[in-house]
């Protein structure tokens, strides 16, 4: 009988607090329609940070009266089962309805409020939008950094599920080399954008700096004026930074600013702007620790709007005044400018910015390796820093620097990619290609588009006042890596050479080349890579790299297995004056000869190369494997010839010559082992270029193993069958080029 009443009145409370909870979420609904807004709709209608914050300080506010109203009521429960005591058959339903609204703390009734967020019929909009365009800029300048750069845009190109737009400030050199880079590499959904820096560089050439980077380690500070005026945030970064996330986190962050702030940047790591590390140490003014500009979000928009352009530059001369230069570049200006202006800054968690300079703070910034964003690889030393985890970093960005860039050419499904000209036609051009011809492999690589990263190393070169300067052209692969270094010791004029690698090889290479005292002491050498693709080496597409590249008036066309006579650049330079090239339309002949001695005492003169051919130490180049291929040289009549004599053009001729740099390309559609020199040499006499022997002049063929292509060439009968089918479209496209002079080609052809 006791019991009864207690249950009447906690059913009363029950159905009094279900009925609170609905009259309240109706009067949150009336209350929203009333201002055009539904707050279940809210989440696909907040479009501003503004909005979404006003509604969110609502909501929490509403949420608190809710909270507040269902305290009252779980208070005036637990007292009435206090003093009624244990209930009988029934009483459980009510105990285990609540028991667990009683254990929640506000915590969780936010978590509730948002988990109810989560599951409205309108999905949550996503931080950054699916197909939202994520702007970088960068300041690049040098070979060096263009390396560098590259292993930065893999690390987010890897990552990343949005469209990009690079944009890079860049030096003559650092434009020539990432212009070409992007061009060839054809990412979907990337766009790029160059602006000059020395453009630039009267804003900033007025302050000095102490900093290794230069000038350029000062051109941050000119981006607002720099980068399009419609351009209203970028995310900036150093070229030393490696991403170990997707680059859109560090975006979102940008919807995070407060209305005041304008730039984003993780706190420094280092002591240096605490001051005293050594006697007399004097930083530039910091705001504590101060901030590290390896990584920066900058709200261009707002930085224009509080006239930033003329604040950094009152900030500098200001305290120039005192501190004569800076000493970390642009790092402190910035320093400097948010001291005085602390609102403006919005503090990045540390793990956007892991500085790897020694002696930082940088291991406080991560617990686990999924902590991981951003790496910054801050020190002089790179690679070398200490840091107790660097070989778990080294290893990171090594993983990228030696990535095939190839498997980042994927498309962002989902996301429209603008198409560009040469995408359109590479495209119209594989839809042409028939799958079931049985030289399809062949076809396909004469279409295929190889990454090219030109002068993947230091290069510097000072063209002659005369016009008479002769570049060696030649192309290579990994396995005659052997060979640079004699060369470089034959030749001391400029050389042009393509280097056909795969990304890890590449590294290999540089890494070899830092290495070698010769390598590293000649600056005048042009190392261009192009990147491995497909089942076949594209020869004369990797010659053709090394061609365009050269810087002279006149080039030597050559393979990187020959040794050129000492003193052969100079008699070639004396020769083009001889013969007139600037003139006339010649080929400068240079007999070939070869060795099958890997040890050679290599002839010091025309007389001692004779002696050694007549003992047999020499040969005539592939006089008893290929004759025809030089026979046309007559090397009966060079043995005696003292003046430069002309010869004709023979079936299967494929000379090396000396010619102007703005002669006729080699034919792409010649692959592999065969035929990719001979049509070459076919082209320029169709062009009736003079074929001119030189009579002093040589080059000796060193022995090696023989190439996969040649093995291939020899066992497939396949592959040989494909290239009797180029050869034959090859002289049909001569014809219709040259017309009625090709037909001795064709003649020729067929009487072998």
């Amino acid at each position: 009988i006791m019991h009864m009443p207690f249950r009447g009145r906690l059913k009363l409370l029950v159905a009094s607090l279900t009925a609170v909870i609905l009259l309240t979420w109706l009067y949150l609904l009336a209350g929203n329609l009333e201002n055009g807004r539904s707050l279940l709709l809210s989440p696909c209608l907040s479009e501003t940070p503004e909005a979404r914050v006003l509604e969110r300080a609502v909501l929490e506010s509403r949420v608190r009266e809710m909270e507040e109203e269902n305290r009252q009521i779980r208070l005036q429960l637990s007292q009435l089962q206090g003093t009624a005591g244990q209930p009988a058959d029934g009483g459980n339903y009510g105990n285990a309805a609540w028991g667990a609204s009683a254990d929640t703390g506000p915590e969780d009734v936010e978590n509730t409020a948002e988990e109810r967020a989560n599951h409205t019929e309108c999905p949550r909009s996503p931080t950054v939008l699916k197909c939202e365009l994520i702007h970088v800029a960068c300041v690049c300048a040098g070979h060096n950094a263009s390396r560098d750069v590259v292993t930065l845009v893999k690390s987010i190109l890897f990552h990343r599920k949005n469209p990009l737009h690079f944009h890079f400030i860049t030096d003559a050199v650092a434009n020539q080399i990432l212009s070409s880079l992007f061009q060839s590499w054809m990412v979907p959904s990337v766009q790029v954008s160059f602006y000059d820096a020395d453009e630039l560089k009267s804003e900033v050439s007025w302050i000095p700096n102490k900093h290794y980077s230069g000038i350029y380690g000062l051109m941050k500070l000119t981006l607002t004026k720099a980068l399009p005026s419609d351009l209203t945030k970028v995310i900036v970064l150093d070229t030393d930074i490696t991403f170990a996330t997707d680059i859109a986190e560090l975006w979102a962050i940008f919807r995070k600013f407060t209305d005041k702030q304008v730039i984003g940047l993780v706190e420094n790591q280092s002591d240096w702007y605490l001051g005293n590390l050594w006697k007399n140490h004097k930083p530039w003014p910091a705001l504590g620790r101060g901030f590290n500009t390896g990584v920066i979000l900058l709200y261009l928009e707002r930085l224009r709007r509080i006239g930033w352009e003329q604040m950094w530059r009152l900030t500098a001369e200001r305290e120039l005044m005192s501190m004569l230069s800076t000493s970390l570049a642009d790092q402190d200006i910035f320093n400097a400018f948010i001291k005085q202006n602390p609102v403006l800054v919005h503090q990045l968690p540390c793990f956007w910015n892991v500085q790897l300079s020694d002696h930082t703070r940088s291991e406080q910034c991560y617990t686990e390796v999924s902590d991981l964003k951003v790496i910054h690889w801050n020190s002089p030393k790179k690679l070398r820093v200490k840091n107790k985890h660097v070989e778990f970093f080294r290893n990171l960005y090594l993983t990228f620097l030696e990535y095939d860039g190839n498997l980042l050419r994927r498309e962002l499904f989902g996301c429209p990619s603008h198409a560009t000209s040469e995408s359109v036609q590479l495209q119209g051009a594989l839809e042409e290609l028939d799958e079931d011809d049985q030289c399809y492999d062949f076809r396909r690589e004469r279409i295929t588009v190889h990454r090219v990263h030109l002068y993947f190393l230091q290069y510097e070169y000072t063209p002659t006042g005369d016009d008479t300067d002769v570049t060696l052209v030649a192309q290579l692969s990994m396995d005659r890596l052997q060979m640079l270094e004699a060369i470089c010791k034959h030749w001391e004029g400029p050389i042009s050479l393509a280097l056909y690698m795969s990304d890890a090889e590449a590294q290999q290479f540089l890494r070899y080349a830092q290495a070698s005292e010769v390598l590293k002491n000649r600056k005048n050498v042009g190392y261009h890579i192009v990147y491995k693709e497909g089942q076949f080496y594209p020869v004369n597409l990797v010659r053709n790299v090394a061609l365009r590249n050269a810087n002279t008036p006149y080039v030597f066309l050559a393979d990187v297995d020959f040794l050129p006579m000492y003193g052969l650049y100079d008699y070639l330079r004396k020769s083009v004056v001889q013969l007139d090239m600037a003139n006339t339309k010649k080929a400068l002949v240079v007999p070939a000869f070869e060795t099958l001695r890997y040890r050679l005492s290599f002839p010091k003169s025309k007389a001692e190369l004779l002696s050694m051919l007549d003992m047999g130490t020499l040969y005539t180049f592939r006089y008893h494997v290929w004759t025809k291929g030089h026979a046309p040289t007559n090397y009966a009549k060079w043995r005696t010839a003292t003046t430069p004599y002309k010869v004709e053009w023979e079936a299967d001729f494929e000379p090396y010559v000396v010619v102007k740099r703005d002669c006729p390309e080699y034919d792409q559609r010649f692959v592999g082992f065969g035929w990719n020199k001979v049509s070459h040499i076919m082209e320029l006499d169709a062009q009736e270029y003079d074929l001119m022997v030189l009579p002093n002049a040589f080059m000796i063929h060193m022995p090696h193993a023989p190439s996969f292509d040649i093995s291939k060439f020899r066992s497939s009968p396949g592959y040989r069958y494909c290239l009797q089918t180029l050869k034959e479209e090859f002289h049909q496209d001569l014809s219709r080029k040259y017309g009625a002079a090709a037909l001795k080609y064709l003649t020729a052809q067929r009487n072998i």
